[in-house]
Order: C-alpha cells, then structure tokens, then sequence
C-alpha cells in the first residue's frame, strides 16, 4: 500500500508548542517532508532536543473530525516516525475517520413543511 496522508505535528514543550506539517507513509510509519512553521530547525535543532521538550503528537483530519496519535523523534536520525503497534491503531481510526461524512450542516426544511408545523 502506498498511501501518503498529510498530517499536522506538535512538538509539545514545557510552555509552547511547535508546529509542522508532514505527511504519514501509512505502510511503513515513516513522516517525511516535516515542515515546522516559525522554527528554525536548521539553527536550533529539533525541537526535542530542547531541555523543555515534553512529547509529540500528531493529528490526521477529516473535515472537522481529527485523530490524535503519537508521533516518535529520532533525534539521532532526525526523523518522525509512528510506532508499529500505534500505526495498526491508527489505520483502524484512520478508516473510520475517512468512511463517515465529513460534518454537514443540517438539511434546510423546504418553505412548504416549515409552515405545515
């Protein structure tokens, strides 16, 4: 299966959290393209390497419908990644995420039903 969803990650440290955009390799767990917004990673390292770094998580969307799940740092590597065991749970999430609807406002009741009530 080659399938690549884009998710949003969150460097969650003591006081702040840093932002980035990448996209989940759903076979093998690996997020590529990690783009952190207003962070200069090449002049400050990755985020979890600050002595304030708490933990990462990412987020997989539907419309207004999210799944939140853990996201590993190597900082050796400097790569994000899903653990197996995190990513067969979210495959499971993920296929229930994208087979509902996304949110929908309401249907409108046509004039004529409106008055009948």
């Amino acid at each position: 299966m080659d399938l690549k969803l884009p998710i949003i990650i969150h460097d969650e440290l003591t006081e702040s959290v840093i932002k980035a955009t990448g996209l989940l390799d759903l076979a093998s767990g690996e997020i590529r393209n990690v783009e952190h917004e207003d962070y200069d990673r090449d002049a400050r390292g990755l985020p979890a390497e600050d002595e304030n770094y708490e933990f990462t998580s990412g987020t997989l969307s539907n419309g207004k419908k999210e799944v939140e799940f853990r996201v590993e740092v190597d900082i050796v590597s400097g790569t994000y990644s899903v653990t197996p065991s995190e990513l067969l749970e979210l495959k499971g999430r993920a296929a229930k995420l994208f087979t509902a609807a996304p949110d929908a406002p309401p249907p409108e009741i046509p004039l004529a039903r409106r008055k009948a009530r």
